[in-house]
């Protein structure tokens, strides 16, 4: 009963009072600055939600599918038990958690919204992990070394001058032969569209982060200019990833054998 009231209360604080204080073309004008954006997010989904709710709700949903899919995704493309991941964008730990089974290694997590990192901190219980708060699009390790670096839904969210500053920091924390993996959304893959229109229907609005596009010629352009060599880009509705068992999604959905990752997939490696 109290999240059903608390919801008809955001319900017109959105619809009648938003307009009315003008708040609608305040967020729409700070919309490019993703920090601000994504923490009022979270404070939203907290009016409304539990905490376990938020921190799940915040990340896109679908905790426990798209966390395996994604580990999956970076073994898949070469992520050893030893080695060492810096995961940019981790949430609330949906990566992190599944990841765990697997990465004896070190692992390194970070986002610009406290209390994910808070959530995902505590529900991954690993000591020896690092999860911090991301300050700037800085990646607070040294030069050369980690053996992968992740972007999942993190570029999706970005102006493309702040994509390219955040792969210019992650090439300096890999070792020679690292690898960068990151997905994007693709104006070439007709599941992306929705997100396109989504964009559409938020403008002058600025309820939600953006939905920034890329396409394999820009990542390519961006790869040569940061001494990166592409080893592969897949399409976001190919079906490359081989599992190991199958995926059950919270819609029911299971996928088995091979599956596509959602979002395009790029892989970087530093020579």
């Amino acid at each position: 009963m109290t999240l059903t009231v608390r919801r008809i209360i955001n319900s017109i604080n959105y619809r009648v009072l938003a307009p009315f204080t003008r708040r609608d073309e305040r967020n729409w004008a700070s919309k490019t600055d993703f920090r601000k954006t994504h923490r009022n997010l979270f404070r939203q989904l907290r009016s409304t939600y539990t905490k376990d709710e938020a921190a799940r709700i915040a990340v896109g949903g679908d905790f426990r599918g798209y966390g395996l899919l994604a580990r999956e995704a970076l073994k898949f493309h070469g992520l050893t038990t030893e080695d060492y991941l810096i995961d940019v964008g981790c949430g609330s730990g949906r990566l992190a958690k599944p990841l765990a089974e697997y990465l004896k290694g070190k692992y390194l997590g970070i986002d610009v919204v406290p209390e994910l990192v808070d959530y995902a901190r505590a529900l991954v219980s690993r000591p020896d992990w690092r999860f911090e708060v991301a300050e700037g699009l800085k990646i607070p390790e040294a030069d050369k070394q980690a053996d992968m670096v992740c972007f999942f839904s993190v570029l999706t969210h970005l102006l493309h001058e702040e994509s390219f500053v955040y792969l210019r920091e992650a090439r300096r924390v890999l070792k020679p032969g690292g690898k960068i993996v990151l997905s994007f959304l693709d104006f070439r893959v007709a599941d992306h569209w929705n997100s396109f229109e989504s964009n559409v229907r938020d403008i002058g609005i600025g309820a939600q982060p953006m939905n920034v596009f890329l396409c394999p010629d820009m990542l390519r352009e961006w790869a040569k200019r940061l001494a990166l060599e592409i080893e592969t880009i897949h399409d976001g509705d190919e079906p490359y990833l081989r599992l190991p068992v199958p995926i059950t999604f919270e819609n029911g959905t299971t996928v088995k054998d091979r599956a596509a990752f959602g979002q395009s997939v790029c892989v970087m490696v530093r020579r």
